[in-house]
């Protein structure tokens, strides 16, 4: 290794601090900036530690007052077979409901608007085709049942109405 990657590699370390004085590049390192960043980082982490103590703390006393209106009674219990129950026959009703949907008339009418999306853009795509084959057959002189025959355009296909 040459002195200048081992600068390089110092300075992205942040062991040695470099400053361009000038044309000059100067390198230099005080011994105390070490320590003064080891001080800084553990009291950076020192206060991180206070502070994940007061969240944990906070935590614990928000656990037991959950839990004060959350012991096992009997009808603790016998509600919470019902809350049960009822989410149950809501799931049962959602899946009888979804079997109706398809006569839901918001559902036809979308239904309904989609067909016609999808006619229009039936007839834009057999247009397209028309005009590729009267383009085929200006270009190359060919008549329709050979250019329906070579693309496999059967001999039904036309406009939706």
């Amino acid at each position: 290794m040459s002195v200048k990657e081992i600068l390089t590699s110092l300075v992205d370390d942040a062991m040695v601090d470099t400053e361009k004085i000038g044309t000059s590049v100067y390198f230099w390192a005080f011994p105390s900036k070490a320590s003064q960043s080891r001080k800084r980082k553990i009291g950076e982490l020192e206060n991180t530690l206070v502070e994940t103590g007061k969240k944990r703390k906070l935590l614990e006393e928000n656990v037991l007052q959950a839990k004060v209106g959350r012991e096992d009674t009997d009808n603790r219990e016998e509600i919470l077979m019902q809350l049960a129950k009822k989410e149950a026959e809501l799931h049962e009703l959602k899946s009888e409901l979804e079997k109706y949907r398809e006569c839901d008339p918001e559902v036809m009418q979308q239904m309904k608007e989609d067909v016609v999306v999808a006619k229009e853009a039936v007839n834009r795509w057999t247009d397209n085709v028309f005009s590729v084959k009267s383009w085929i057959k200006n270009k190359f002189s060919f008549d329709d049942s050979t250019i329906d025959k070579q693309f496999g355009i059967p001999e039904d296909f036309d406009y939706i109405d």
